[in-house]
């Protein structure tokens, strides 16, 4: 192994090449095995000379393709050999030509103390370096026509082909059926597939051999979605000890109480709800006023799928109406075709995608005003189409920092799970992402620990969940999770007054007004985390998650091996102090409060900016090392269940009151099995940004 300073070309040291030409470096090859994702132990190493040689194309045995028959391929549901003149395409991803080099730069880049720490590459260096080989793609387009499939688009990334199910038995040694699925007939492998060893070494893996593929969802939630009419009106009692008809609620925590009004509450001072927050609140709060950052010289790029029609002028409406100022022309760009979407229904389409959109660039611009912004939309919310969209900006370097708010659970009860191809692609491109200096920040999720108890109540799950779980792609060792609080304002400018962790039950109030319903009140929401099963622990984490996590998965088992445990870091997100966000997309701007670890990624995206600003326009990168490095420092608040700390007997609660009646009782901090407890803890990480995070970069 050479030492972490050797190399073969001259590194581009610290400063990010924003918009730099050139294609980027294609995958580097992962194990299927599932533990075997974690990242190499011990320092580092840099490519070798054999790094820039052509590579490796033959392996010494056939590669199998975990996963590539789903669950839901059985005999019992199998109806034959799938129709001769069927077409399917397939999408082969490639290794590149120096997979471990890949992954041990992307470590040595990243960590503080390392040789090579922030001596990043451009894109055509990481290419040169570790992508795939003129040799590897020809063998790999060779092996596929030779089966019989038509080549379609070829990138550094991969290679898709297209072609009847005797060409896709050819080339992957299975066989292709029909299986009925809740009424509907879908075809997939009969038995696991293989790639030959004869090109096994330029194989990273293969999507696309089942007609079905994983979908991911935005991770936030609406007023709406709560109640049928929301608002921020500000009521008064009308004196007959009923709630408001008017919607109220308060300016900051503690406000405005309840008191007497409607039936018995769990404590007699539970105070309205806070109104929904604005940028200008929230940078108050985590100390990027007091710093005078506002991410210039920074550039953060948002993922998620389709396009809206008129994000810009949303955008520029809503910070006018809180107080900020529009983007600058050509400080807001966007990589989004239409003419390519695809999955439309089965993703929600281009409306259901739109808040989210809205939120992730609002909160972006309102966290880092002079930072620019630029939004890529995946062609659908297929793992494929986002992935593309994550490689485009990786290939021409387009961003510092990459907000993306929408993830899935790995393990289902329909089959529809993550595959280990699909996990290898994810992060080889996390890996190149992180040797050119940029950092992908991920929402945790809203379903708490993602289990069944969870996703019977919860308001944004997946309810097909195998089991409590940690998500994808946070739960990545190459990727940054960001979890959920509940933020107490102290007074209506945004000082800070307290947080706990994102974890709410709920009740309603009866029709008749003389009960909340039901009581004990179950989770609504709960920010994402919890021990993977997946991927064992990364070597950022070790001396900073308790072994009582790393080692217990959330099944309840205990493991000689530590696990990857999320989320990373922590901001505001919950529902119930949500904030503001403004919306068109065809119809009459408005805004209304949104809430999810949707907010929170996005937050610390434009904190992320903001922190280069304050190196001097230095890039960060991958910032897992960097967070845990000052764990337990000024840097961060410990985020913990606010009640238990207290020692009060009485849960954390407000009244939301909707008005005319839709009313909601709310206990904070319950996050399902997660705690919120001094030092890192698996329901808001090191805890949540401070000024002091943003001056220890300057």
């Amino acid at each position: 192994m050479t030492d972490c300073n050797s190399t073969e070309e001259p590194p581009i040291t610290r400063k990010s090449p924003i918009a730099a030409a050139a294609v980027g470096a294609s995958l580097a090859l992962a194990a299927a095995a599932a533990l075997s994702f974690a990242a190499p132990a011990g320092a580092a190493t840099t490519g070798s000379a054999a790094s820039s040689a052509a590579g490796p194309v033959a392996a010494s045995s056939a590669k199998a393709l975990s996963g590539s028959k789903p669950s839901w391929a059985t005999s019992s549901a199998d109806k034959g050999a799938a129709p001769a003149a069927a077409r399917q395409t397939v999408r082969v991803y490639l290794a590149g030509r120096d997979a471990s080099g890949l992954a041990a730069y992307a470590q040595a880049v990243s960590t503080p103390g390392s040789t090579s720490y922030q001596h990043f590459l451009a894109p055509a260096q990481v290419q040169a370096r570790y992508g795939a080989s003129a040799q590897q793609v020809a063998a790999v387009q060779k092996w596929l026509k030779k089966s019989g499939l038509t080549l379609g688009q070829t990138t550094e990334h991969y290679i898709e082909a297209t072609g009847t199910p005797a060409a896709i038995d050819a080339a992957f040694h299975t066989s292709l059926h029909r299986y009925s699925l809740k009424g509907t007939l879908h075809t997939a492998p009969a038995s696991q597939a293989s790639v030959p060893a004869s090109v096994a070494g330029a194989v990273l893996g293969v999507t696309g051999l089942s007609d079905l593929k994983p979908t991911a969802q935005p991770s936030y939630t609406s007023a709406t979605a709560d109640a049928s009419a929301s608002g921020t009106t500000k009521g008064t009692t009308t004196g007959d000890g009923t709630f408001p008809t008017a919607a109220t609620c308060s300016a900051y925590w503690g406000q405005k109480l309840v008191g007497d009004v409607g039936p018995a509450t769990y404590n007699k001072n539970t105070p309205y709800d806070e109104c929904s927050m604005y940028p200008s609140q929230l940078r108050k709060a985590y100390g990027v006023t007091a710093s005078g950052l506002t991410g210039k010289g920074a550039t953060v790029a948002i993922v998620d799928a389709f396009g809206s029609s008129t994000m810009e002028s949303d955008a520029d409406t809503y910070a006018v109406n809180h107080g900020d100022k529009p983007f600058k022309p050509g400080q807001y760009t966007e990589d989004v075709d239409p003419s390519q979407w695809e999955y439309v229904d089965e993703c929600g389409g281009a409306d259901g995608w739109a808040p989210e959109e809205a939120l992730d660039v609002e909160m972006v611009h309102g966290m880092a005003p002079d930072a620019n912004v630029v939004y890529v939309g995946a062609n659908s919310c297929t793992d494929d189409d986002l992935l593309s969209a994550l490689s485009t900006i990786v290939d021409k370097h387009l961003a510092d920092v990459v907000s993306n708010s929408w993830g899935e659970i790995m393990h289902t009860t329909d089959g529809m799970d993550i595959t280990a191809s699909e996990i290898a692609a994810y992060n080889q491109i996390f890996e190149e992402g992180a040797i050119e200096g940029i950092g992908f920040d991920f929402s945790a999720g809203d379903c708490g620990d993602s289990s069944p108890l969870s996703a019977a109540t919860g308001a944004n799950c997946q309810t097909d969940t195998a089991r409590a779980q940690a998500n994808w792609p946070d739960s990545s060792i190459w990727a940054t999770s960001v979890g959920g609080t509940a933020l107490g304002l102290r007074d209506s400018s945004g000082s800070y007054g307290f947080e706990t962790d994102m974890g709410t039950h709920r009740s309603t109030l009866t029709a008749d007004g003389s009960a909340w319903s039901p009581m004990p009140a179950p989770f609504y929401f709960g920010g994402g985390g919890g021990t993977s099963e997946d991927f064992a622990e990364p070597w950022y984490q070790r001396g900073t998650v308790p072994n009582s996590l790393s080692h217990t998965l959330m099944t309840g088992e205990t493991t000689a091996t530590a696990h990857r445990v999320t989320p990373d870091i922590a901001m505001n997100g919950d529902l119930y102090t949500s904030v503001l966000v403004g919306i068109s997309d065809g119809d009459p701007y408005s805004e209304a409060g949104y809430g999810g670890t949707s907010v929170s990624a996005p937050e610390f995206s434009g904190i992320q900016a903001d922190a280069i600003q304050a190196d001097h326009g230095r890039a960060i990168g991958f910032a897992n090392p960097e967070i845990y490095s000052k764990s337990g420092s000024p840097a961060y608040r410990d985020v913990i269940d606010q009640r238990a700390a207290s020692g009060n007997p009485n849960p954390l609660d407000s009244v939301m009151d909707y008005g005319n009646g839709k009313v909601r009782l709310v206990t904070f901090g319950q996050d399902s099995s997660l705690n919120a407890v001094r030092g890192y803890d698996d329901a808001t990480g090191v805890g949540s940004p401070t000024e002091a995070y943003l001056r220890s970069f300057r």
